[in-house]
């Protein structure tokens, strides 16, 4: 690993970095003039997604799984924490190293962030509401969630996360800000990991069935990856941290049946759609207030479903194989 000889206050270490959000944080850092340390344990990401920032001076990628005591002569200002598998047959693989991620791994990070007196921003998820009563679900609604189901790992190891930050906030002063993640797309997804939209668009384009969970009429919120890391720097850099977790997502409620039909017609695909059963415990609504990140933030997503999927589509069409499938990453 490099060491840096500039101050630590301008280094930021990211952990996740080779993840789809996190390879896009780690790009906006640098483009903000920080030195980015990226670990990964590259169970979900992939070096692929850090190709350009490998040639960056100001970058250094370390293969590190968070769970594990972190390596030493670590230092840096800022912490922000995006290891974990966020797509449910990824992440229900090994449900017991998700929970332990969620809840070591961030132990280990906090305890980083007091001793270098960092900041720390913790990514959490809308999951935490588990299937909503509340519609749409401001930060103040608590959840509901199936402690034991098989969601459960990544739901409740979120949630948990939660608590150590706000935990760690109270007892050791440390500058923590959490982020709640609404559904997120754009370039990077990878085809094979389950998430409802690089499903759709990698069966579009290849020609196969596109699969629906459920009757199509659950909704999701779906945001572009440019506008949620937009959000998730407001809230880094904002000066005050937030005495509470923040929704960052775009408030557009989609159906599922909507944006299957919208797939379609922006791919050209014939694709029939196809039904299964929904999962257990798969929400049927999900839709996020933002009127704390547009009041204290002054921040709301700007790009729309439409726009989304265009550069999105585009991003798997460059990366299909000569026999029209989308290439696992």
């Amino acid at each position: 690993m490099t060491t840096y000889r500039t101050s630590p206050r301008r280094t930021a270490l990211v952990t996740g970095g080779a993840g789809f959000i996190g390879s896009h944080l780690c790009e906006a850092l640098i483009l903000r003039g920080f030195k980015v340390i990226c670990l990964d344990n590259l169970q979900t990401g992939s070096l692929d997604n850090l190709h350009a920032l490998m040639r960056e001076a100001r970058f250094d990628f370390v293969t590190h799984d968070i769970t594990a005591p972190l390596p030493r002569g670590l230092a840096a200002g800022l912490v922000c924490n995006l290891a974990c598998a966020a797509s449910p047959p990824l992440y229900q693989r090994d449900p017991v190293h998700t929970l332990m991620t969620s809840v070591v791994g961030t132990n280990h990070l906090l305890a980083f962030a007091s001793a270098q007196g960092a900041r720390l921003l913790q990514a959490s998820t809308s999951e935490v509401y588990g299937d909503p009563a509340v519609h749409p679900q401001p930060e103040s609604y608590l959840g509901n969630v199936n402690p034991i189901g098989p969601r459960a790992c990544y739901d409740e190891g979120k949630r948990a996360a939660e608590t150590l930050c706000f935990d760690y906030q109270r007892q050791h002063r440390t500058d923590v800000r959490v982020a709640r993640i609404f559904n997120t797309y754009g370039p990077r997804l990878r085809a094979s990991d389950g998430r409802v939209i690089s499903n759709m668009i990698a069966q579009a384009l290849s020609g196969r069935p596109i699969t629906i969970y459920g009757d199509g009429t659950q909704t999701r919120s779906f945001c572009y990856v440019d506008d949620l890391v937009q959000g998730v720097l407001r809230l880094v850099f904002c000066e005050m941290p937030p005495p509470r977790p923040v929704n960052l997502g775009n408030p557009e409620e989609h159906a599922i049946s909507e944006l299957a039909a919208m797939v379609r017609r922006l791919t050209g695909s014939a694709s029939p759609v196809v039904f299964r059963p929904l999962p257990m415990d798969d929400p049927c609504r999900r839709r996020p207030d933002i009127s704390f990140a547009l009041t204290h933030l002054g921040w709301r997503p700007g790009v729309g479903l439409r726009e989304g999927l265009l550069h999105t589509i585009a991003w798997f069409n460059e990366r299909a194989t000569p026999t029209g499938q989308c290439a696992v990453q």
